[in-house]
């Protein structure tokens, strides 16, 4: 329409407030305005305010009822600048801007902040939208549009630049899916097993989680719904998918529990027989189960609960591996360092430790003190064995690497842990750490220094013997 201010604002504006304008719809800051025209922030501001007020009430002027089809305009999550010149016959598009303010429209807030050439009644209607998009993965890619259309996303919007922006809530993954930036891992698996169509061993999901243990895959798919282990074999399935046979039971322990208190008493065999039956496992898992301070032994050599009478069974010592030593009141334990240690996972070890701290049921724990305020390091048995949890601290103040060696000290008589380098001298993965070590002949053991024999760090195992089967299990 002739009558609308042309020229960014033609006659209404002066010259300064020209550039005011056409400096602020192409982008810039009022900062990189007010140094190109000599002026502070504020006055900027207020100078585009001034502009913004002339531009409106000469509209109102030409144009009776411009600001309630603009405010109709903008009434859905978001519209482009070309949609509301469009719809009110606008030609100047750098004053559009300010007339779409003074209209009360703003331009919708997301992730990524302002997304400027857009505007809207309501500005944290998109981010909403963007939410559920993000809740909406994983999704392949091919499958964006489509997504955006269903959860109600505008068309045109630049969403391959708000998705791929640091702050936003999905990731590309290298095969070219949306998964959630904070479970792209978990996402990545989801997807790989939807199109294999099939269960998957975990070494399988490796590549498409980019993790580096299987164990890690296991522990991962272990603490999502969406995921199903079946047993024996260990491998991994979808919960949706109806035509597998899973177990009503989260464990073989929790099996066991439901058969013994059902049943009473059983022959173990008897037991194990009819735990498969609803949780097929291997038999060194079920023989691990009997660790339980649920489960224990009648008179008559046969299985029953623990609260029923029987007597918790007693394991003999397992074969103390070349990973651990004790000399005195000191036990060692050499330990490499994985990924687990660094995030702060709980690291499995061999049963033997828990058995000579005299954790001969599970659950039970131990904990070991250190001076100052640095957390505890935990020793937890449970059904499949050993595992130390507080570890990552330690490792952080040493400065180790993954494929670095630390040597655990636990002093038997006060609780007390002391944690040092133990890789040898001349071949650490972690130079800082080296360069750092403490002698390994004279580790302070809360505040107390003690002399540890030399195969308390050099002997203390030179193999980790880790039991995993059926770990996750546990």
């Amino acid at each position: 329409m002739d009558e609308w201010p042309a020229e960014t604002g033609g006659d209404v504006l002066d010259e300064r407030e020209r550039t005011i304008v056409t400096g602020r719809a192409a982008g810039m800051t009022r900062d990189e305005v007010g140094a190109a025209l000599g002026l502070s922030r504020e006055r900027v501001r207020q100078l585009q305010n001034q502009a913004r007020r002339r531009l409106a009430e000469r509209a109102d002027v030409v144009h009776v009822g411009w600001r309630e089809k603009a405010r109709a305009c903008g009434a859905g999550l978001a519209a482009s600048r070309d949609t509301f010149t469009a719809e009110l016959g606008l030609v100047d598009h750098a004053a559009v801007d300010e007339l779409l303010a003074a209209a009360g429209l703003e331009p919708p807030r997301t992730w990524a902040g302002a997304l400027w050439g857009w505007w809207s009644v309501d500005p944290g209607a998109l981010d909403g939208a963007l939410r559920r998009l993000a809740d909406a993965a994983p999704f392949r890619g091919d499958e964006i549009d489509q997504v955006a259309v269903e959860v109600g996303l505008p068309v045109g919007l630049p969403l391959a630049e708000l998705l791929a922006h640091s702050e936003s809530r999905l990731a590309l993954s290298p095969d070219g899916h949306w998964v959630r930036r904070k479970a792209r891992g978990r996402d990545a698996a989801y997807l790989w097993l939807l199109e294999a169509g099939r269960p998957c061993q975990p070494e399988e999901l490796l590549v498409p989680m980019a993790a580096t243990t299987v164990a890690a895959v296991r522990e991962a798919l272990r603490r999502d719904d969406r995921f199903r282990r079946i047993h024996p074999e260990g491998r991994w399935a979808l919960a949706e998918w109806t035509h597998l046979r899973f177990s009503p039971y989260a464990t073989a322990l929790d099996a066991m529990i439901a058969v013994v208190t059902e049943s009473g008493p059983l022959p173990q065999s008897q037991l194990f027989s009819r735990v498969t039956e609803l949780h097929p496992v291997t038999t060194w898992r079920l023989r691990q189960c009997l660790v339980s301070d649920q489960l224990g032994e009648t008179s008559k050599g046969l299985v029953d609960l623990v609260s029923r009478g029987a007597r918790p069974v007693e394991r003999q010592e397992p074969v103390r591996p070349d990973s651990m030593v004790i000399e005195g009141d000191l036990l060692g334990i050499r330990l490499p360092v994985t990924q687990d240690v660094l995030r702060g996972a709980i690291v499995v070890v061999h049963p033997w430790l828990a058995w000579r701290l005299g954790l001969r049921q599970a659950p039970s724990s131990r904990t070991f003190t250190r001076s100052g305020d640095h957390p505890p390091l935990i020793v937890h048995r449970s059904t499949s064995g050993a595992q130390l949890s507080g570890l990552r601290c330690h490792a952080l103040e040493l400065e180790v690497a993954e494929g670095c060696v630390i040597a655990v000290i636990l002093r038997l008589d006060d609780d007390t842990v002391r944690v040092a380098h133990g890789c040898p001298p001349d071949s650490c993965p972690a130079p800082r750490a080296r360069s750092a070590a403490p002698a390994a002949e004279n580790v302070i053991v809360a505040s107390v220094p003690v002399a540890v024999p030399s195969t308390a760090v050099h002997r203390v195992g030179r193999s980790q013997e880790v039991h995993s089967e059926d770990s996750a299990d546990g």
